[in-house]
């Protein structure tokens, strides 16, 4: 009788820990810092840039991902993996011992390239080291890592702050990376039979080392980090200088993303390509209408931003519950169904917050309906992670995963900075204001939703060019 491994059996016990703990940190690392921030740009002085702390790691994570996926297609995701995770850990020491705000900001640029790499390259292992069947259930316990974070991240990074300094909130994550990453490393070197052997063969006879290094996509990377640099900080200025930053970098941004997804991106072409539109169009929603969520909940129903963030909490915990659940279902839940399901279940969500905010209905109207948009997220996100894996040949798993990783940063940048321009416009917060916001992500959620069933036949081995 044959034994079923589970991502937890003997063979992949210590690269799962060490992939999932890698996880952990990076979730735990973003919403500790949005803790401290205030207390840090106090001390820094460093207000004028305080919207650029926290676009620098975003930015500079589209340059880490198109290097990593460079490198992962053209061997071993061994060595991307441990240089990014050097650079993530230099950025925690530089920001950690930062005098001045600039040199902090200068810290989370070189974070945000190791944090890039890193997501980049565990998306490459789990293609080369675990089964298909097995793929899904990882990413669903990679959206779970994000559950603990959101409960407890918070509230450890301000004990950490108010005892010890903001500072160690910087250097005590490097405590946590490093005890995954020599779990991770030694596995993704022991591991050479079975799938990961076979996956390594076939990328080896597709990869040219010896080749021309694309040169031109990490030109192209590096003008999109600028793009979405641009787009995160153009809020900051009048409306007019705003309007025509965020419409330049916005064209700027589609201009250059062509060349760093797979073709057919831009139009959600059939089959692979979709998968990426759809991740682009579901991030983007989700993230627009989360981030002012709580400042309604706060300014138009008077709850404590304690309080407020529990919303963001009871999120997080049906997002990581749907992910286990879908990722156990495996073969029971139809090849990409999940995903259209999960679409709109999120789309009802947000339409619950647009009614709640438009007919100013009670505040656990709001609650109750943001939580169910946790689970259609928790739904799709992972499905959508492992159709791309089980669709991209092993030369191109880096190059693929860079695109959908890109779709996951540059989606919520380009909204959030709409959202950013139609809330400002709007002299003084209210629920105007607020509607406009939701308004965006629910039709770009909707999107989400009527592009997901074109991933799911007829898909295309088509990819981008190198250029």
């Amino acid at each position: 009788m044959t034994v079923r491994e589970g991502p937890l059996s003997a063979r992949y016990r210590l690269i799962t820990l060490g992939s999932v703990v890698l996880v952990f940190v990076a979730a735990f690392e973003n919403l500790a810092v949005t803790t401290v921030m205030p207390v840090v740009s106090d001390e820094l002085d460093g207000a004028t840039l305080y919207a650029v702390a926290f676009a620098a790691p975003l930015a500079a994570s589209v340059v880490g991902m198109v290097v990593a996926g460079i490198l992962c297609d053209r061997g071993s995701p061994r060595t991307p993996l441990v240089v990014s995770i050097a650079l993530f850990v230099a950025g925690l020491v530089l920001a950690g011992t930062a005098a001045s705000m600039p040199v902090l900001v200068a810290a989370r640029l070189v974070q945000g390239l190791g944090s890039g790499g890193t997501i980049v390259a565990l998306y490459v292992i789990i293609a080369r080291v675990y089964p298909p069947a097995l793929q899904a259930r990882m990413f669903g316990l990679f959206s779970a890592a994000w559950v603990i974070p959101a409960l407890v991240g918070p509230f450890v990074a301000g004990v950490v702050g108010e005892a010890f300094g903001w500072r160690w909130v910087f250097l005590g994550v490097v405590a946590l990376v490093l005890p995954a990453a020599f779990l991770v490393l030694p596995a993704v070197r022991s591991l050479r039979s079975g799938p990961a052997s076979a996956a390594a063969a076939a990328s080896a006879a597709l990869v040219e080392p010896g080749g021309p290094w694309p040169v031109a996509r990490v030109v192209w990377s590096v003008l999109l980090a600028v793009a979405i640099l641009a787009l995160s900080v153009a809020a900051e200025f009048s409306l007019v200088v705003t309007v025509v930053v965020a419409a330049v970098s916005l064209t700027l941004a589609v201009l250059v993303l062509r060349p760093l997804v797979p073709r057919g991106v831009l139009t959600a072409r059939r089959g692979l390509p979709s998968i990426v539109t759809t991740r682009l169009l579901l991030a983007a929603g989700f993230f627009a209408v989360e981030t002012y969520l709580p400042y309604l909940l706060t300014s138009e129903h008077g709850l404590s931003p304690a309080f407020a963030g529990l919303t963001l909490t009871a999120s997080g915990i049906a997002w990581g519950a749907a992910s286990i659940l879908q990722s156990r279902a495996g073969g029971r839940l139809a090849e990409g169904s999940g995903v259209p399901l999960g679409a709109w279940i999120t789309a009802g969500a947000i339409t619950v917050v647009v009614i709640s905010t438009l007919l100013d209905l009670p505040a656990v109207v709001v609650i109750a309906g943001w939580a169910v948009s946790g689970a259609g997220m928790g739904l799709a996100y992972p499905r959508l992670s492992a159709l791309l894996l089980a669709r991209s040949a092993p030369a191109e798993q880096g190059f693929n995963s860079a695109a959908l990783t890109i779709a996951d940063g540059a989606g919520p940048a380009a909204s959030l900075a709409i959202a950013g321009i139609l809330f400002q416009s709007v002299p003084a917060p209210d629920p105007g204001s607020f509607l406009a916001v939701f308004l965006v992500g629910l039709a770009l959620v909707l999107a989400a939703a009527l592009v997901a069933p074109r991933l799911r036949s007829g898909y295309s081995a088509e990819f981008a060019d190198t250029m």
